[in-house]
């Protein structure tokens, strides 16, 4: 198994407090990663629930979010550290060519589903907000996500930050909106922070959330995104193209290893909190206005009734929401994509390319007419059965002090790591054993 040069603290130029001018440049990858926390899939997946189940699975978007903080962390931490994504990390460790390859295949066929969900998520919300076609509105969406990986290439990850940030605002009005207009129910909330399940349909929407919320492309994406970001630092050189990008290089030149691993813990922190309160507002919207409302199961039906019932700003918001939560996420999902096949495969594949081919799939099922919300859900249900592969990696990796030195994990940590990962697979177990049992 091969081995990487133990990490060294990178010593500080400047010391004392890291000034907020200077803190400012280090907040970016964790939001564009937390864009994947609010994929259409979520939407998708959060509106099921509360519309079919009320306030019963309050607790899991709470639990997934707590989950993903550690998750994300240590996943920006490996980027930072070494200056390797978890796929470039993990094609030098699996010396079986074969094996390598059965990794990736799992891997790509994770981030397959995540463009499934995005693409149709923006094709859904163009046909509600303009009546466009299903077909011809994945088509839009894909053709933006486009243009948005080509300002990523071109004025480098500093522009687009700013860009799926943007996005992410505009994500967090829509879907926050209706909340502030029709509160839930605080009795409600608190009943559904209690642990429970009601029959394997619950088990599924479950595993469907922790799917949407813990998203094993983002683990991948995020290590990346931080090393792209922070590894030309360490190295004393600019790779970047775009001004914004260089003059940030410059501000984060001497600070400590230990400085930006504090600092990217807030960036965590406020992406996070972004995307949980997001998150549970979307589940808190249908359980307080669409439980029992018969067709609410679906994103058209749930527009339908919010505009019925709550009029139609907050059910145009809610579309606009949407709309940004597609085209936000299929953009991170392509760059987690591209950077899978490099890092396991050694092969690059440019981003346009790649974002063309995984395009078809769901271009495949919007063209057969089959149930875009079915579509969303079912995609969440894969991308949970990924988790596995990528978190127990992601664990094992951080915890060794050959590859992160000093900043390997604690004991604590390594453990709350561990009992995620536990989880998470006996959660999937579960359902496997509820679906087929009756079947």
């Amino acid at each position: 198994m091969p081995k990487t040069a133990m990490p060294q603290e990178i010593p500080t130029a400047a010391p004392g407090r890291l000034g907020l001018p200077r803190a400012a440049w280090l907040i970016g990858p964790a939001l564009v990663a937390g864009v994947a926390y609010l994929d259409p899939g979520n939407v998708a997946s959060n509106m099921t629930a509360g519309a079919i189940y009320g306030y019963l699975l309050v607790w899991v978007v709470v639990l997934g979010n707590v989950m993903a903080w550690l998750i994300q962390y240590l996943s920006a931490k490996l980027g930072i550290v070494t200056g390797r994504s978890l796929p470039e990390m993990l094609g030098a460790r699996i010396t079986n060519k074969w094996g390598r390859r059965l990794y990736w295949l799992q891997a790509e066929l994770v981030a397959m589903a995540t463009d499934i969900a995005e693409v149709i998520g923006g094709a859904v919300a163009l046909n509600l907000l303009f009546n466009v076609p299903l077909l011809w509105g994945g088509i839009i969406t894909g053709t933006v996500s486009i243009c948005l990986l080509l300002l990523q290439s071109k004025r480098g990850p500093r522009t687009f930050e700013f860009v799926v940030i943007g996005l992410l605002a505009i994500i967090a009005i829509g879907f926050t909106f209706g909340v502030l207009v029709a509160p839930p129910d605080p009795a409600g909330v608190v009943a559904g922070l209690v642990p429970r399940f009601e029959g394997a349909g619950s088990v599924l929407l479950a595993a469907s959330i922790l799917g949407a919320t813990i998203m094993p492309h983002a683990i991948y994406a995020h290590s990346a995104l931080a090393r792209d970001r922070f590894a030309p630092r360490a190295l004393g050189v600019s790779t970047t193209t775009d001004a914004a990008s260089r003059t940030g290089l410059e501000e984060l030149r001497g600070i400590s290893t230990t400085r930006l691993l504090r600092a990217t813990r807030w960036d965590v922190t406020i992406a996070m909190i972004i995307a949980g309160t997001v998150n549970l507002c979307i589940l808190l919207l249908a359980a307080a206005n669409l439980a029992g409302v018969p067709g609410t199961q679906s994103l058209e039906g749930a527009y339908a009734a919010l505009e019925a019932g709550l009029g139609p700003l907050v059910a145009t918001l809610f579309a606009v929401g949407l709309l940004a939560s597609g085209l936000a996420s299929t953009s991170v999902g392509a760059y987690a994509g591209a950077e899978i096949m490099h890092g396991l495969l050694h092969v690059d594949v440019p981003l346009i390319v790649r974002r063309l081919v995984t395009l078809i799939p769901a271009l495949f099922i919007l063209a057969i007419g089959f149930d875009p919300t079915l579509a969303l859900v079912l995609s969440q249900v894969v991308l949970s059965f990924g988790i596995p592969f990528a978190l127990i990696p992601l664990v094992a990796l951080t915890a060794r002090r050959d590859v992160l030195g000093s900043f390997r994990n604690r004991a604590a940590t390594t453990a709350a790591g561990i009992a995620a990962s536990v989880f998470l697979i006996a959660l999937n177990a579960t359902l496997l054993w509820l679906v087929f049992a009756g079947a």
